[in-house]
């Protein structure tokens, strides 16, 4: 049997009048990938920050090797042994890559009382190097570095000190394929040196794949631990859900025409050093899809569409020939974006959900005189957020406060409320459990069916063969090659024009 790495003893954590853990308890093996999985607000999350000292558990402990640890800050985890890549970013702007890299930590390079800059950039420099990612510069501005990027710092951040544990908490959907496969060696080599990884992801094929044993959480409560080699798609399905999940889950139509009507032209769109001529035209009830490796461009893209783009050159034009050139006149023109960096591009964290549901709305929302009304604010933000099956007190409660998944959520519900004819879904489903996947595929597919226009950009090949009526592949900042929907299409065919 196993020898017991972290054993989790009866935690509880309350949210205001939220029950977000209640009374879970469940033991973690020595040498093994053990995945945590559940729907949104589950309860995933909660419990790994908690152990990771990022939350306060409100009772139950927490056992490290026979020792009880109860870190209060991520500096404390770190010393007891316990690292967390979080969900969303978690470095730090204003800082370099090497003082995010050893952030807490900063004492190794001090001596007295002078910090060594020249010492820990060497040092960061060389971990870099080790890990693959040399093109990332250890005396540079993190923030000149993009999301994905970010990650990967945050992945040496998290290991190169062999934690006995280390949380993974949905990284994977802000990886490329390339990132993704770095992250997998890893795991894979904390594994074989007798350590253990808690891994956290939505994707049921990747827990299978890699992980040993998965324990499902429902709702704040421990429902079950299994072997992965046990269970199969299905099988997790049911315990996360607790019924079969069946039904459409991707688009099941083929051979259907696209409309000739054109409702967005992007003309010669460059944006200096990240993507070059790009020319494509969106049609009226057509998902355009838009893949690629990390540093393709396709992110780029939507921003540009969106007029939110810096020092961007070409044109995009909508049907009446209204040039879009930033985001005010995109809002007033019906166009929607949602961006991959959810909580620094798209939500207001500090606000409540009801503010960020409404804010593209307002004009809408308000009277004659151009007041609102509290009533008419709290009631198009409840059906709205109803609608995404958001989990949450009240619409008054801080976007802060939600999971991952019911972040996303609220960014898709307030631009559903916008009722925008083209939207721009970038990573739509980033950090989205399974049903409500199927639930955002079957409302696209409802939008489209009305007139509405989709760009989708995603690093998921399954979700642009499933869901695209085109698929525009991105290699180098340029288009390098167009897809038409077709049954017959594989990941293989996506990939050959990508790398």
């Amino acid at each position: 049997m196993s020898e017991i790495r972290l054993q989790v003893n009866d935690i509880c954590k309350y949210f205001g009048i939220t029950k977000a853990l209640e009374h879970v308890s469940f033991n973690i093996a020595k040498g093994e990938v053990h995945a945590l999985i559940g729907e949104n607000g589950s309860g995933k999350s909660t419990l790994t920050n908690s152990l990771a000292g990022i939350y306060q558990k409100d009772s139950g402990t927490f056992t490290l090797d026979g020792k009880e640890v109860n870190p209060a800050n991520q500096v404390e985890a770190n010393n007891e042994g316990i690292s967390i890549i979080v969900q969303e970013l978690g470095t730090l702007d204003g800082l370099t890559v090497a003082e995010n890299i050893f952030l807490g930590h900063e004492d190794k390079f001090v001596k007295c009382g002078i910090k060594n800059t020249n010492a820990m950039n060497r040092k960061a420099t060389e971990l870099l190097k080790q890990y693959g990612f040399d093109r990332i510069k250890a005396a540079d501005m993190i923030e000149n570095y993009n999301f994905e990027d970010r990650k990967l710092v945050e992945i040496v951040k998290a290991t190169y000190f062999k934690p006995k544990i280390l949380v993974i908490d949905e990284t994977t959907t802000a990886l490329s394929g390339e990132g993704r496969e770095e992250l997998y060696k890893h795991m894979n080599r904390i594994r074989e040196e007798g350590d253990t990884v808690i891994f956290i992801s939505h994707d049921l094929p990747e827990i299978l794949r890699l992980s040993d044993t998965i324990t499902v959480l429902r709702d704040g409560i421990y429902i079950d631990t299994v072997k992965s080699s046990d269970i199969d798609e299905e099988g997790l399905k049911k315990l996360m859900v607790g019924r079969e999940v069946s039904g459409k889950y991707y688009r099941a139509d083929y051979g259907e025409e696209i409309s000739d009507e054109v409702v967005m032209k992007v003309e010669n769109v460059t944006v200096p050093g990240l993507i070059s001529d790009i020319s494509f035209d969106l049609h009226k009830g057509e998902i355009l899809g838009f893949g690629g490796l990390s540093e393709s461009g396709m992110h780029e893209v939507g921003k540009a569409c969106f007029g939110a783009s810096f020092d961007r050159e070409g044109k995009v034009t909508l049907a009446d020939g209204t040039e879009i050139n930033d985001i005010p006149s995109a809002i007033s023109h019906s166009i929607a974006y949602t961006s991959k960096d959810r909580d620094n591009e798209s939500l207001v964290m500090n606000q409540s959900i009801r503010d960020n549901i409404c804010l593209p709305s307002l004009d809408e929302l308000s009277n004659k005189a151009g007041l609102l009304s509290d009533k008419k604010l709290y009631e198009f933000a409840g059906i709205h957020a109803k609608t995404m099956s958001t989990k949450m007190q009240s619409v008054d409660q801080f976007v802060s406060n939600l999971s991952g998944g019911n972040k996303q959520k609220v960014v898709l519900a307030r631009w559903i409320g916008k009722d925008s004819d083209i939207l721009v879904l970038d990573s739509p489903t980033r950090g989205i459990d399974v049903k409500v996947k199927q639930d955002i595929y079957q409302l696209m597919d409802k939008m489209r069916k009305e007139g509405k226009s989709i760009i989708m950009i995603s690093e998921e090949l399954m979700e642009l063969i499933g869901m695209c009526d085109r698929i525009i592949i991105m290699k180098d900042g340029r288009i390098n090659g167009e897809l038409m929907r077709d049954e017959n299409m594989d990941e293989n065919v996506l990939i050959s024009k990508m790398v």
